[in-house]
């Protein structure tokens, strides 16, 4: 087996870069068992699959909603929940361990992307976190005009992805976007998580294609897929078929209209094989059968076998499963397995995570989340203008309170206090929308490796710290010379820092919240029930 592979462009306008090392992902009687909350029962997901993926192939998991494709995924990208026990081997490269993030991606079927930036500046951003710091800017930017050509984003690149008030780019060049966000490090195993779902065939196509392009320059490319069309599944080279966690069917995706056949139940000509898989590997529902047989006496009743008017969808489904373990195609993977198993240390170990040093991790998201921060009316315009309006409220209730020293003033200048420290604060709660989005995006990040908690902690105040300047220094300057409530500038300098320091607590709770509370209704009553439980103490 060959241990470096050069990449060809094989259509994808990559410019022929090379993958530089390849994988071969062994996966081997592999069960995963979850709790059931409130029984305190068990349920198990995956069913002692084995498989196997090859660099230069593009497999595809298939198999009906529930059926195991995402848990199969993030056990093999170790992306499992704490509570999920695992079973079984997974194995890279002839090693088992963990995957690490240097030479495995993984695409999730949500798009986490900062809506306030444009196709190009996201992919300029990922690229300075992840590549090496020694190399040049004219080759970083090289890097990521070549990954915007391969993955077709040319016209959109100067595009805002867009937001709640920004219009930006379509549904499916985010998911684009999101693989090509994977790709800059031209990782040696790709994995996605559904990523056709929810676009028109033609965007469907188009994404395969590029995975498959992805796949012919020496990457190992595995993706779960619902209920492709009849184009798409043609560009598959392996199919993975499960149903309730077991193995249907594992090969050739070319094979498996005869792996059917010879089980009793073919396709008709005229029919889209995904959509025959998924009729009979379904077990959901009784319509199943009927669907099948109403099927076969419209197209081919020639092939309607007296088996399948009688079978049921759960007998049907495990009809297959007995079929496909002892067929040869089922032998065919055993032996393949072994195969692979027994090829120990075919590559180099590449170390994971970011190449960037950290003061360019620092630098890069400070950038990052002050444009982020500057062009979210979220994020801090909004809250300025309702700042404003909130210290011209509190001076005009306490104007000119003056700076005597008789009880009425006192009280009214301990009252006005009061109320800036309070309600100012209080504001904070505002952004509490933004401040999830971008405990999202910190969070895919973090997982992927590309830098850690400290960095995004600094790098997050750093890029807020003009904003809380502002805000505070604008509202004290309208409530201290509306009360005139103070006689030298020492007086206005302590104010502001009390404020600043208030809401740069306040911000920083509500970021905690965000990240513990990604729910933004439940975060609201918790971020609110914080802040005003430490406004009364």
């Amino acid at each position: 087996m060959e241990i470096e592979m050069e990449g060809g462009d094989g259509g994808g306008g990559s410019g022929g870069r090379d993958v530089g090392v390849v994988a071969y992902l062994v996966w081997e009687d592999l069960t995963v068992v979850v709790p059931s909350f409130g029984s305190g029962a068990t349920r198990r997901v995956l069913h002692g699959l084995s498989g196997y993926a090859e660099p230069g192939r593009f497999m595809a998991v298939m198999g009906p909603s529930g059926s195991g494709k995402s848990t199969l995924l993030d056990s093999l990208a170790g992306r499992l929940s704490r509570n999920v026990i695992l079973s079984g081997n997974v194995v890279l490269n002839g090693k088992r361990r963990s995957l690490d993030h240097g030479g495995v991606a993984y695409v999730t079927q949500e798009d986490v992307l900062l809506g306030t930036l444009t196709v190009k500046e996201t992919l300029t951003y990922a690229a300075q976190l992840r590549l090496p710091t020694t190399m040049t800017k004219q080759k970083v930017n090289s890097i990521v005009e070549e990954t915007i050509t391969e993955m077709g984003l040319e016209h959109c690149a100067d595009q805002l992805i867009g937001n709640w008030h920004l219009r930006g780019i379509s549904s499916g060049e985010k998911k684009r976007l999101s693989i090509a966000l994977e790709i800059l490090t031209q990782p040696h195993l790709l994995l996605l998580d559904e990523p056709t779902s929810g676009l028109d065939n033609a965007s469907a196509f188009f994404i395969t294609q590029t995975l498959k392009n992805a796949a012919f320059n020496g990457r190992t490319v595995i993706s779960s897929i619902h209920q492709p069309s009849s184009e798409v599944f043609a560009l598959l080279d392996d199919l993975l078929l499960l149903s309730n966690g077991e193995t249907v069917y594992f090969g050739e995706a070319k094979m498996a209209l005869q792996f059917f056949a010879e089980a009793g139940f073919p396709c008709p000509s005229r029919r889209n094989p995904s959509d025959h898989f998924l009729h009979c590997t379904n077990s959901s529902f009784d319509t199943v059968r009927s669907t099948l047989i109403r099927s076969h006496r419209m197209h081919e009743p020639e092939q309607l076998s007296d088996s399948l008017m009688n079978l049921g969808a759960e007998e049907i489904k495990a009809t297959l499963i007995e079929k496909y373990n002892c067929s040869k195609y089922a032998t065919k993977t055993r032996s393949r397995i072994r195969e692979i198993s027994n090829t120990h240390e075919l590559v180099t170990e590449r170390k994971g995570g970011s190449k960037a040093r950290r003061w360019v991790q620092l630098l890069t998201l400070v950038r990052r989340s002050f444009v982020n921060m500057s062009r979210d009316w979220g994020y801090y315009r909004i809250r300025v203008l309702a700042y404003i309006l909130l210290a011209l409220s509190v001076g005009t209730v306490f104007y000119d309170i003056g700076t005597t020293t008789s009880f009425t003033a006192l009280l009214a200048r301990v009252n006005c206090g009061g109320y800036v420290m309070g309600f100012l604060t209080l504001l904070s709660i505002g952004g509490f929308p933004s401040f999830i989005e971008e405990v999202k995006v910190f969070s895919h990040e973090r997982t992927q490796g590309h830098y850690g908690n400290a960095v995004f902690v600094l790098s997050n105040f750093l890029s807020s710290f003009p904003f809380l300047v502002g805000i505070s220094v604008s509202s004290i300057t309208i409530i201290f010379y509306m009360g005139e409530i103070g006689s030298d500038f020492s007086h206005y300098a302590y104010l502001c820092l009390v404020l600043f320091g208030c809401i740069a607590a306040v911000e920083s709770s509500m970021m905690l919240v965000a990240s513990l509370v990604p729910n933004y209704k439940m975060g609201i009553l918790v971020g609110c029930g914080f802040i005003v439980s430490k406004a009364t103490c």
